[in-house]
Order: C-alpha cells, then sequence, then structure tokens
C-alpha cells in the first residue's frame, strides 16, 4: 500500500509549490477541441453554392461555423492549397507486370488448393454416384465465382484506403468519416492533408449522418468495431501460421505413394526443412521473391489447366454440367449432414481470398483484377473439373486425387513444380501479415517493433524480422504436433472464414457510412454474402475438438495482445492530457522558465497534440538548465497511408514569443516508415521552423496595416488571433487563408494590401524582432540538439478493479518493457538523449 502511494503522488509534477496538472492550456493562436468542432473544415473551403439553403439543416448538422482559425489549421490548408497530389498514371506494361507478381505472392495461397480440396471434401462424403462427385464439383465452382471474384475482385477491393487493403485499412478509412478511434489526438489540421480525401456525404444520405453521429456518441460501439477489427487482424496473423503448414505438407505428401518408405515422419521432416528455408529468405523483399516465385507460379497454374483440359478429354468431359446450381442441391438432398460436414473442405478452394485484399499496399488494384480475372480462376476451374473428371471413372482415388490424376510420365515435374507453388502459397498470407502488423502499429493497436523497407519504389513492401521467426517457429510446431494435412485443415477453415466475415460487416459499413450506395444495394451485399460465409463458418465451427480450436488459440492471443497494447496507451494519452501544465503557470514561471537558458535546441518528444506536457516540468526539476528553443515534439500517425513530405511538419508557438518555445507535429500515415536519420529530420524540422517563422512575421505584418486601416469586416486580436462572425466572414480572412480563393480575388486583394501598406510593413527582411529570432535560432543550431525524452511506467490506481491492475502494472508493462524502445523507434541518437522518469497513473 505504501509502495502505490508514493506512485500516485509521483504522477503529479509538483514545482514550486505549484502542481503541474489538468486545466485547458490556452496558448497563443489556439483552440481546443471544444470551441472548433474538429469534424468540421472551415465554412470557406467549401463552394458558393454548396453553402446555399438547399443543404438545410442537414448541412448545418455536418458543417459547424468556427469561431475562429488555429493556426494549425491555416497552415495546414496553404500547404494543401500549394502542393497538390495527384496519382500518377501507372503504364500498361507497369501493371502487367506487377500482375504477373502477384501470381508469386498474392494467389500461391489458392493456386495450391487443388492439392487437398477434393481429398479432404470426399473423406465427409463418399462417393456412390455422381451426385456427390457433380455437387461437389458445382459447389466448388460456385464458392470461387461467388466470394473471390464477385466479392472481392469487384466489392471489396474498390473499398481499399488510397491503395491500401486490409482490415486494419477499412478501420482508417471509418476513423477519417467518423471519430472513432479511441486515441482523442485527431485535430481539424488532418483533414487538410492532400491525401485525406475527406468527403462529406451528401444531403441525400441522411442515413450515413445517423450511423456516423451514433459511432461517434456511443463509445461501446466504438470500442466494439475495434474488437471486430483487431479479430480480423488476429485471424490473418493465424493464416500465416496455418498457410504454410498445409501447402507444404500437402506437396511433400505425395511423396508417400511414389517413393517406397516415405512415411508420416519423412513427410513431418521434409516439410520443416521447407518452412525453414522460406522463412529464411523473406528478408530479401517482397519484390525479390515475388520476381522469383512469379515464373513457377505461372508454371503451375499452365500445369493445372492443361492437366484439367487432359483429364476433361480424356475421362468425362460431362462434368462441365456442373455450372448448374441445380447439383449443388442434389448433393445436399442425398447426403444431408455429411454434406454440411463436407462444406469444412470445400471452403478450402479458397483459401488465401483474402491476402487479395490484405496485400494490396505491395501492388494495385488493376493488377490484382487481371490476374485473377484472366489466370487464376480459369486455370482453378479446369484443374477442380479434371479431378472431378478423373474420379467419374475412378472413384475410389479420392484419397491421393491430385496426384493421381497427373499423367505418369509428368508426375515428377509436377511434383517439383507443385513443391515450389506449395513454398510460394505461404508468402501470400507472410506478406499480409506483414502489412496488417504494420498497419495495426501504426494506429496504435500494436508494440513497437522493427520494420525493413525491402523496396525502394514500392513503399508497402516491407519485412519484420520478428514476426517472422516467430511465424516459422509456430509453423514448425503446428507441423510437428499434427502431423496431418487433415486436422490442420480443420483449423484452416475456421480462420480463413473469420476474416471474410469481418471484411464483410467493414464493407458493409463504408458502403452505408461512405459510399454514396442504395440502401437496397447496400443491405444485399451482407444478405447474400453474410449468409454464405455464416453457412461455412457453421459447417468449419463443427471441427472445433478436430483441430479448429488452434485458430482461435491463435487469434484470441493476437487479440489479447492488440487490445491490451491499445487499451493501456489510450489510458497513458488520457493521463497525460490530464496532467498537462497550465498556461498560467507558465507564464508565472517568465521567459527564463525559472532556470538558466543555455544556447541550443531541444526536442521534447511527447504524443500530446494540446498543452504542455507535464514532463517538462520534471525536466525543469532536475536539470539546472534549459536550452535556448524549445521544441515539443509529436510523432503523429493519422489515418491515411501516406503523408506527403512538404506537408509532414505543422509549426506553432507556444507562450510569447521571449519564451522560443514552439510545438511541432510530425504527421505520418500508417504505411509510411521514417527511414530518415536523425540529421535529416533535424534539418528538416528547422527548415520547417524557420518557414513558420518568416510567415508568422509576414502575417503580423499584414494584419497590423489591416488594422490601422480601419478594415471594419476583419478584427484581430494581438492576443488570441480571433475571427469575428460578421456576415461574408468567410471571404474576409485575408491574412491567413491564403489558397482557398480563387486566383482573382487573391490576386486583386494582394496588390490591394501591397498598395496600402507601407513597404516597412510588407518586407520582412528589416523586421528586427524576426531578425532577432532568426539569429538566436542559428545560434541555438550551431549549439547542437538535444532529445528529451520520457521513461514513463504506467501503473494503475490502487482503486482501480484487480481486472484492471492485473491489465496494466503486469501485462501491459511487460509489453512496454519488451517492445522497441522509444529512442529507437523514433530515430534518436543515443548521444544526445537526456531521459527523466515519469510515472503515470491510470
Amino acid at each position: 500500500m505504501e509502495e502505490e502511494d508514493r506512485i500516485e503522488e509521483s504522477s503529479s509534477v509538483r514545482l514550486r509549490g505549484r502542481t503541474f496538472s489538468g486545466g485547458g492550456v490556452s496558448e497563443s493562436r489556439w483552440v481546443d477541441g471544444s470551441e472548433v468542432d474538429s469534424e468540421s473544415p472551415p465554412l470557406s473551403l467549401f463552394n458558393d453554392n454548396e453553402a446555399k439553403e438547399g443543404y438545410g439543416s442537414l448541412r448545418r448538422r455536418l458543417v459547424k461555423k468556427p469561431k475562429r482559425v488555429d493556426s494549425f489549421d491555416v497552415e495546414a490548408m496553404e500547404i494543401a492549397g500549394a502542393h497538390g497530389h495527384h496519382p500518377k498514371d501507372i503504364s500498361t506494361w507497369h501493371t502487367l507486370a506487377l500482375a504477373f507478381q502477384t501470381l508469386g505472392v498474392v494467389y500461391g495461397d489458392m493456386g495450391t488448393s487443388p492439392l487437398y480440396v477434393f481429398s479432404d471434401v470426399f473423406s465427409k462424403v463418399k462417393i456412390e454416384s455422381e451426385v456427390d462427385i457433380l455437387g461437389a464439383l458445382s459447389l466448388v465452382m460456385y464458392t470461387i465465382a461467388l466470394l473471390p471474384l464477385v466479392k472481392y475482385v469487384f466489392v471489396v477491393l474498390k473499398a481499399n484506403d488510397n491503395g491500401e487493403g486490409g482490415t486494419f485499412a477499412l478501420y482508417s478509412l471509418i476513423c477519417r468519416y467518423a471519430k472513432v478511434n479511441m486515441l482523442p489526438n485527431r485535430q481539424p489540421a488532418d483533414e487538410q492533408i492532400s491525401s485525406f480525401r475527406l468527403k462529406l456525404p451528401t444531403p441525400e444520405l441522411e442515413r450515413a449522418l445517423s450511423i456516423k453521429e451514433t459511432l461517434e456518441r456511443r463509445s461501446s460501439l466504438k470500442t466494439l468495431l475495434l474488437l471486430l477489427v483487431l479479430m480480423g487482424t488476429s485471424m490473418v496473423i493465424g493464416d500465416g501460421i496455418l498457410t504454410p503448414a498445409i501447402s507444404v505438407m500437402s506437396a511433400v505428401s505425395g511423396l508417400q505413394g511414389a517413393v517406397k518408405g516415405f512415411d508420416t515422419t519423412a513427410v513431418v521432416v521434409f516439410s520443416i526443412v521447407i518452412l525453414v528455408a522460406l522463412f529464411s529468405i523473406q528478408q530479401f523483399g517482397t519484390s525479390k521473391v515475388g520476381f522469383s516465385f512469379a515464373p513457377a507460379l505461372a508454371l503451375w497454374f499452365f500445369s493445372l489447366g492443361s492437366i484439367g483440359i487432359y483429364n476433361l478429354v480424356k475421362f468425362d468431359i460431362t462434368v462441365i454440367k456442373a455450372v448448374n446450381p441445380a447439383y449443388i442441391y442434389f448433393f445436399f438432398k442425398k447426403n444431408s449432414k455429411d454434406a454440411w460436414s463436407a462444406l469444412g473442405g470445400c471452403i478450402l478452394c479458397i483459401t488465401g481470398a483474402e491476402a487479395m485484399f490484405a496485400d494490396l499496399g505491395h501492388f494495385s488494384v488493376p493488377a490484382i483484377q487481371i490476374a485473377f480475372t484472366f489466370v487464376v480462376f480459369p486455370c482453378l476451374l479446369l484443374a477442380y473439373m479434371g479431378q472431378a473428371a478423373y474420379l467419374m471413372k475412378y472413384p475410389d482415388s479420392s484419397d491421393r486425387i491430385f496426384y493421381d490424376s497427373v499423367p505418369e510420365s509428368l508426375f515428377w515435374p509436377v511434383f517439383v513444380i507443385a513443391t515450389l507453388a506449395a513454398m510460394i502459397a505461404s508468402q501470400a498470407m507472410i506478406s499480409a501479415t506483414f502489412s496488417c502488423v504494420k498497419q495495426s502499429m501504426a494506429l496504435g493497436c500494436f508494440p513497437r517493433m522493427k520494420i525493413i523497407h525491402t523496396s525502394r519504389k514500392l513503399m508497402g513492401q516491407i519485412y519484420i524480422p520478428v514476426i517472422n521467426w516467430f511465424l516459422m517457429i509456430m509453423c514448425v510446431v503446428v507441423v510437428s504436433i499434427f502431423r496431418s494435412t487433415t486436422d490442420i485443415a480443420n483449423a484452416y477453415g475456421i480462420a480463413e472464414v473469420g476474416v471474410m466475415l469481418v471484411t464483410t460487416a467493414l464493407v458493409t459499413l463504408v458502403m452505408l457510412l461512405i459510399w454514396q450506395t442504395n440502401l437496397f444495394m447496400a443491405l444485399c451485399f451482407p444478405l447474400v454474402f453474410g449468409s454464405i460465409e455464416l453457412i461455412y463458418f457453421s459447417a468449419v465451427l463443427s471441427k472445433v475438438l478436430e483441430g479448429g480450436w488452434l485458430p482461435l488459440v491463435f487469434a484470441s492471443f493476437f487479440l489479447s495482445v492488440m487490445y491490451i497494447w491499445n487499451y493501456g496507451s489510450v489510458l497513458k494519452y488520457q493521463s497525460e492530457v490530464r496532467e498537462k501544465i497550465s498556461m498560467d503557470f507558465m507564464l508565472e514561471l517568465g521567459s527564463t522558465l525559472g532556470t538558466v537558458r543555455t544556447p541550443g535546441i531541444g526536442l521534447l518528444y511527447n504524443e500530446l497534440v494540446h498543452g504542455i506536457p507535464s514532463i517538462f516540468g520534471q525536466f525543469l526539476l532536475s536539470l539546472p538548465a534549459i536550452h535556448s528553443t524549445i521544441v515539443f515534439v509529436c510523432i503523429k500517425y493519422v489515418p491515411i497511408p501516406l503523408v506527403p513530405q512538404e506537408e509532414r511538419f505543422l509549426f506553432r508557438r507556444v507562450c510569447p514569443k521571449d519564451y522560443h518555445m514552439f510545438r511541432c507535429i510530425a504527421r505520418y500515415g500508417y504505411k509510411d516508415i521514417r527511414k530518415e536519420d536523425h540529421h535529416a529530420f533535424e534539418q528538416l524540422l528547422v527548415q520547417s521552423l524557420e518557414n513558420f517563422l518568416r510567415k508568422e512575421a509576414q502575417e503580423l505584418a499584414l494584419e497590423s496595416g489591416l488594422h490601422e486601416m480601419d478594415l471594419d469586416s476583419v478584427s484581430v486580436s494581438s492576443r488570441d488571433y480571433r475571427t469575428r462572425d460578421v456576415p461574408g466572414n468567410e471571404e474576409l480572412k485575408v491574412p491567413l487563408m491564403l489558397g482557398t480563393r480563387s486566383e482573382e480575388a487573391e490576386t486583386s486583394n494582394s496588390e490591394a494590401a501591397s498598395a496600402a501598406l507601407p513597404s516597412s510593413i510588407m518586407s520582412s527582411e528589416i523586421d528586427p524582432s524576426l531578425e532577432y529570432e532568426l539569429s538566436a535560432l542559428r545560434e541555438a543550431i550551431d549549439s547542437g540538439f538535444t532529445y528529451f525524452l520520457a521513461h514513463g511506467d504506467v501503473r494503475a490506481k490502487k482503486n482501480s478493479f484487480f481486472l484492471k491492475k492485473l491489465v496494466i502494472n503486469y501485462l501491459y508493462a511487460f509489453l512496454r518493457r519488451n517492445c522497441r524502445a522509444g529512442a529507437a523507434n523514433m530515430s534518436v541518437p543515443h548521444m544526445n538523449i537526456l531521459q527523466v522518469g515519469m510515472t503515470y497513473m491510470v
């Protein structure tokens, strides 16, 4: 108890008898979230015709008129107006090259499904008549046509987040349109990033606004949405474990009938050797692996199609009549419960379908669509029809249907290609796992880990060593324990269908909230595809005791890790917000901050986007002097894939000018990788700071000149820069909202202002205060940079519930101790670091 009391007391920082706690921070040129709606951009950003009465009450609900302008918002709008980013058109040959690569990365898993689908289906249903064969074939054909082709290729791929796919990409897309992110650090300035592409719902879509308001108002729905996303991500990681195991074992098991004495133990050992080799080459990158594997997969699909045509012509071409879905009805009518159980094997024909969406960041939508529509889909149909034709004549060959249906003279070449294809099949889910983990890390839902970029051209191609070796170890354990593809197949079905259900739910929400989709069409999507997936899910759940428990264990483990990390991070952020230093106390300290100011720049890293962090008080207490220039740096991830380099930094001043204190928000997308070293980061930061000081001086001079001219339509306060709510105010924000008007209006206004104002006002070169501040900044730069970091410890309050204490004090603390350190994660040089301990009571 005494220890807990000491911890709780240490959570408040005291300096000269005053407490740095709570309270709103009223900094110059600042507006907190309560004063300006964070969802609403300034009205001047909209066209004139959009502001008319046609929008009625819905427009008033969508866009609230701000009381004053935040300097971050102004700077963001100016940057967005100056730098318009338009995606370059990708050439046809480049798209075809990417489509060729997708064969080696995306479609390997689905391409190897003919190795084990029919053998698993007919282990549940005995072949007694052609109805059994044609019904199973019809099930497989329509499963491939409806789920991968119709659902993913034509619908889900269009729900990408600026070219990024996966469950977290859908979540970030939803977070941009509704404030459902558990971490409350969103700012209006984020919406001005050129790649944000936020489109407000149209007045016709009243339901979109209702859904948005419901999601934002009810915290339980936010938590449910987050858990749904985390569950989908956990299932994808589980797929990354099970896919290599079942694919490699299925290929290697072909030797059992061809080589005497090649028993189950030999299959297991040989599979483990191949798996270790596969994971060892991941460090060379997706691009190199894709180009290396794509020719082998192209040959594999060609072999599937050719052998399928051969079997169709030689044995029974009449199996083509399975395109009639009536055979599905006959199949269930004849076999009833056994047919329902066989669905667990049938779903294996679309294993890896989720990789088409999860791996989208590595390629492009047209590339994935072209490869599936013109190569993968027809070759798979031919392969399954060929196997069915062979079974029509040899119904007892269902156990080894794939290798038995291969012509004897081609067995060894096909075996070699099948083994390579099985290795490549694992690549699809391994790449998808890397993408999902990276996205979840950026959105604060996974512990920090080292990420290696493997391509200079394609930013989405990454390699995560810890995840790679973890997947390898788990694959070896799964193969060693199960020793059979049948039990692994039971486990695989649950993971695959679980991811599809999550994707269906999220895409439905995107349709209702974001897309301008007809309500009937939006509801048809979950009714059709969700119903199909639920039927399959009910079938695979019956296999829980026969191996299906494995993906549930994996999913529960990763779900717990991700939710605990997110939960602890949100509580830590809320604690920092509560304990931030009040501006009144900073003003009482004076420009010396109660200590000695020495030349140099101090970069204090923190997570706050508002206010002064309490850790700054700890540094004032612990250090005999503080740097002449202080910059509070916030590394912030916004819910978009990429942030352009010129829109990376936002600056603003903290406290009066003589304090020389600034706030810098460095914004990154969840697909961005911080590859720049600290020297490049310092150079970019200083350059942005100098630009900010010059821009500020020009704006102040212009505002002062306009004030002297007694322009009644503009009122500027020297302290907080407020803008009065007057009619036509959107067009009169002359000094700040550059880039929001037409070029003619901007030119005429600037000419009028230039003519009216003295030349001394318009020239920032001779502004003594600017010259003094720039010279002080250069002197500080010459003295060097120092990085201030908080070595934080998060503890639950002593009156918290037992479960909260267990989660925060032990589980979350364990994750923080063993994840990547803040200095390494932020590319900070170890020689220039100053750290102070800090305990956050949550």
